[in-house]
């Protein structure tokens, strides 16, 4: 598969583009987007290989929720090469789940990936190990966010674990607005203008529904999981994990 473009996309869509969504433009261009939208994406990748070695067991399967351009499910083939498991990347957008097939079929890569076009909350989760749901849940209607979520644990083998990264909301304005702040400063770090900033921020505003940490938190002990931490945190970004 050809490497991703550089991300110009808000500089090309008109004054206003509509809502986001994971299109065959977005997914043409989504290495180089999520790299330089989202801060210590590639350190939480670096971190999905430590999880998967400790929690991936032989003859289990693995769930990439949201997998985009199975980022996470390549993490987990590096960290057990020799492990007999199933992964399952799954996506809703076919533009993804395309680009997916055509880098596992162009690379000859490990068979053990299994691409998926479906909804998410309709997967039938058996014999998981591991379930990882990064920056894909705020994409999900918040009606719909605690029966994933207890669908994801009753998945899940015993003593297994649910990797989740999410972009948060601080419940005091004052917090959150400075967090806000400091992310698109991160952006504008990553050369992306003040105009691209400003017509993504409004293309996510209906679509990306944030969750504060203590309703992450809450909403993982209610669908049963004994043990929740927090892994790493970037500005208001969250990586938690959550043990059956």
């Amino acid at each position: 598969m050809p490497a991703s473009k550089k991300d110009r996309i808000y500089l090309q869509r008109p004054t206003h583009p509509g809502d986001f969504v994971f299109d065959e433009a977005v997914a043409e261009v989504f290495e180089d987007m999520i790299t330089r939208s989202v801060p210590g994406y590639e350190a939480v990748h670096r971190l999905v290989q430590v999880v998967a070695r400790k929690f991936v067991t032989e003859g289990s399967s693995v769930y990439d929720f949201g997998c985009s351009l199975g980022a996470a499910s390549f993490a987990v083939c590096q960290a057990v090469p020799q492990a007999r498991v199933d992964i399952l990347a799954v996506d809703n957008s076919q533009a993804m789940i395309d680009r997916l097939q055509q880098r596992l079929e162009g690379m000859h890569s490990d068979a053990r990936i299994k691409p998926v076009c479906a909804d998410i909350t309709e997967v039938d989760i058996q014999n998981a190990s591991l379930a990882i749901l990064n920056y894909t849940l705020q994409f999900i209607d918040p009606a719909r966010r605690d029966s994933l979520i207890r669908k994801i644990h009753s998945g899940l083998r015993q003593d297994a674990a649910l990797l989740l990264s999410e972009k948060v909301k601080y419940p005091d304005p004052d917090e959150d607005a400075l967090m806000q702040s400091l992310h698109e400063s991160f952006k504008q770090g990553q050369h992306y203008s003040a105009l691209e900033i400003t017509r993504k921020r409004e293309a996510l505003e209906n679509v990306l529904i944030r969750d504060t940490h203590e309703q992450h938190r809450a909403r993982l002990h209610r669908a049963g999981f004994s043990r929740v931490h927090v892994l790493v945190q970037y500005l208001n970004f969250i990586t938690y994990i959550a043990i059956k």
